[in-house]
């Protein structure tokens, strides 16, 4: 779960970087959402008036910026890729997501980390993570199927959850 966090704060940051944010600001910063049910950290989605970025900011529960995840739709509005910051602006990961041409349903996500490139045998950016996703009858998705490439250690360990949104924060209100 740390790892998400960090990744969440660090795309904030680039976003900041890239002006695309003004962090901290009374309109979508830390202070923007309140109410009885908000404790601890909090997250903050925001969207490019194209829908084609979407914002995933989480802050803690001081208000500082923990981690930014950067999100580039399509023009459906599903997320194709993510990069995913730290706190420090220092980007951590950056994520590919892949569809199935038929019926344009998310079936894989790829986790590369950004930080050291690892090749494969052939010369291939090996992910550091992937989630196969499979549906049913119905088509409802599957909990994804994790895979971690990292030696000694369990996916969940190293990574927490998948980064792939579960619904579209903005669908409804678009």
């Amino acid at each position: 779960m740390w790892f998400f966090l960090i990744m969440k704060v660090i795309c904030a940051l680039g976003l900041l970087a890239m002006g695309f944010i003004g962090c901290l600001s009374a309109e979508v910063g830390f202070d923007s959402v309140d109410g009885p049910n908000v404790r601890g950290s909090k997250t903050i989605f925001t969207r490019s008036p194209d829908h084609r970025t979407l914002t995933k900011r989480t802050f803690t529960e001081a208000g500082a910026l923990f981690l930014l995840t950067i999100y580039r739709m399509d023009e459906h509005g599903n997320p194709t890729g993510c990069k995913i910051y730290d706190g420090k602006n220092t980007e951590m990961f950056k994520t590919s997501y892949g569809y199935r041409k038929s019926d344009g349903q998310l079936v894989e996500e790829r986790m590369f980390d950004s930080r050291v490139k690892r090749i494969d045998p052939e010369g291939n950016e090996m992910p550091v993570r992937r989630f196969l996703y499979t549906y049913d009858a119905l088509g409802k998705r599957s909990a994804p199927i994790a895979f971690t490439l990292i030696p000694g250690q369990t996916a969940d360990d190293v990574f927490g959850k998948a980064s792939a949104l579960e619904v579209n924060p903005f669908l409804d209100k678009r």
